[in-house]
């Protein structure tokens, strides 16, 4: 049987994973993502880019601990007028950012890659634009006692699949983007190399 990790620590990345009947162990990579972002930022690399390298970097750093597996890396990256985004260090920051979002658009890019003994077997990104709607005072107290320090998990300070989702009056792109893995066409990959039934 061939063995699938998954190269993150991401709950719902290991969640879309699950629903959708694979069988894969979690193993989150030791990569200081800083470390590679940093050199490239410094040349205006774009975001889409950016979220593949990461996402290639932690798959290699499992693969060489797993040799003969499949294992995929995965990153997301969300840019804001011009801005790549990271996620807030506390409550304050995090309605700082969702202030800022009020009434315009960002942009998610959500990349994924399969490495199998080091090598780039399968590459894959998908971006999702959301619209976020006018948001009150009132509303952002609210969502952040409503959320707590669960939302400093999320690079946007919003979990769709649960409250987040009444930040926004738009999105364009598909759901799997938003919750940070291009989800389908990694499942057609999978199937192409057996590991899901075609």
């Amino acid at each position: 049987m061939t063995r699938l990790v998954l190269a993150s620590g991401s709950k719902i990345r290991a969640t879309l994973l699950e629903n959708a009947g694979l069988i894969f162990d979690r193993i989150p990579a030791n990569v200081d993502e800083r470390q590679i972002e940093e050199p490239l930022l410094s040349t205006g690399v774009d975001p889409e880019t950016i979220a593949a390298k990461l996402s290639v970097a932690k798959a290699k750093e499992v693969s060489a601990r797993n040799h003969g597996a499949y294992v995929v890396g995965a990153d997301q990256i969300l840019a804001f007028e011009g801005k790549r985004l990271v996620k807030p260090e506390d409550l304050k920051a995090a309605r700082k950012q969702l202030e800022s979002f009020s009434g315009k658009s960002h942009a998610l890019h959500s990349a994924a890659c399969v490495v199998k003994d080091g090598e780039v077997v399968w590459e894959g990104i998908s971006t999702a634009i959301l619209h976020v709607r006018d948001l009150s005072a009132d509303f952002l107290d609210w969502y952040i006692e409503q959320t707590g320090t669960e939302i400093l998990s999320s690079v946007g300070a919003y979990q769709l699949e649960a409250e987040g989702v009444q930040l926004f009056e738009k999105i364009e792109g598909d759901y799997f983007t938003v919750l940070g893995l291009p989800l389908l066409s990694l499942l057609s990959f999978l199937r192409d190399i057996e590991v899901l039934k075609k």
